[in-house]
């Protein structure tokens, strides 16, 4: 059975309150993952920080987040989806840095999604085949990598899915292709046939289709 990798929830995350709805969680939590895309066969590809409110499938609000040490205060990007992204620093993770994260909902209430997805500067609507190979490739490498030593545990890429800010978009590509309910899947099958792709509307997003 096929399903996207969009997201993968994380257990035993030390987070400590700090004022009002604010907790800070240490960089260290979110360093550990992104050091492992700090290499050129995963340059297309982020993780996208988000908390899920306990018993829905909705994010928590995030009014403002921001990474905090002794000597700076850096603020970060928050997405109208209340995700935000972080970059690899490993002096950041020296300096035993915290980020900050302003909730509206009680902080108890919310567990830490992470998101792996494709960089905003590889969304536009005309890819040629080599440029959709490229990303494909990308969640492959990472993948291989994540598995080298668990690889029975590790999902096989299958494919890639484009996700829209309109989650009832619905219409024909330039060259064929059909967008239901605000997504796009392109199998393996797409693949093989070796054409570009040209859209109407540009993606919110690009993630992996995998199986196990």
């Amino acid at each position: 059975m096929q399903k996207p990798v969009v997201m993968a929830m994380l257990a035993m995350l030390l987070i400590q309150p700090a004022v009002a709805d604010e907790v800070e969680v240490r960089y260290k939590t979110f360093y550990s993952h992104v050091k492992k895309l700090d290499n050129d066969d995963t340059q297309a590809l982020q993780f996208a920080f988000g908390f899920m409110h306990v018993g829905t499938d909705q994010l928590c609000t995030i009014y403002k987040a921001r990474i905090s040490t002794q000597k700076v205060q850096i603020p970060l990007t928050v997405t109208s989806e209340n995700r935000f992204t972080i970059r690899s620093e490993k002096a950041l993770n020296m300096a035993d840095a915290y980020v900050v994260i302003d909730f509206k909902e009680p902080s108890n209430q919310c567990d830490i999604s992470v998101q792996l997805e494709t960089k905003p500067e590889y969304l536009k609507t005309e890819y040629t085949f080599t440029e959709m190979q490229f990303l494909y490739e990308q969640y492959e490498a990472f993948f291989n990598e994540m598995g080298s030593f668990l690889s029975f545990m590790m999902p096989t890429v299958n494919g890639l899915m484009l996700q829209f800010s309109d989650k009832n978009l619905r219409e024909a590509t330039k060259t064929g292709e059909m967008v239901s309910e605000g997504t796009l899947m392109l199998d393996k099958e797409w693949f093989e046939r070796k054409k570009g792709l040209k859209l109407l509307t540009i993606p919110l997003r690009i993630t992996a289709i995998a199986s196990k």
